[in-house]
């Protein structure tokens, strides 16, 4: 099964985790990777929201900072879809690609799209050694087709 619903992790593997990107151990950083592990595909705001909720008062630039340096370390991805604030996911390198919704803006991980990483070659590299290829599949989704049709509006 895809990784749409893996596991959960417990705090001590991130706090792992954490300590081998040579970072110190916060609950702010636990925190935030909890918050992106049960709701992928988070804004910062959304995120802040979510780590406030546990914790308590919280600053923006706080949340900032943590994302950034999660994002530097490779714990977390970051992901910018056209049109869209900058969203967080966990990094799992399982070079996954998303599919969002044109209409709210709903995105879901889809495993790649054929072969192995990077998935697709382009027809010239231009002297780059390519080593990931970010695909994003756009559509409507299933409840923005319901509300659109001309059924939900009358």
């Amino acid at each position: 099964m895809f990784h749409g619903k893996m596991a959960v992790m417990d705090e001590e593997m991130y706090a792992d985790q954490l300590r081998d990107a040579g970072l110190r151990v916060t609950q702010p950083r636990l925190t935030v990777l909890k918050v992106v592990e049960e709701t992928p595909h988070l804004s910062a705001d959304e995120v802040r929201q979510g780590v406030v909720k546990r914790l308590g008062s919280v600053s923006t630039q706080a949340i900032y900072d943590v994302l950034h340096a999660l994002t530097d370390k490779g714990l977390l991805r970051e992901i910018e879809p056209a049109g869209s604030v900058p969203r967080y996911e966990l990094f799992r390198a399982d070079n996954h690609h998303h599919l969002i919704c044109r209409s709210c803006k709903k995105v879901i991980d889809i495993p790649c799209v054929i072969g192995s990483a990077p998935c697709l070659e382009p027809f010239s590299t231009h002297g780059f050694d390519i080593d990931e290829a970010e695909v994003t599949f756009w559509g409507i989704c299933p409840q923005c087709i319901r509300s659109e049709s001309p059924t939900s509006q009358q």
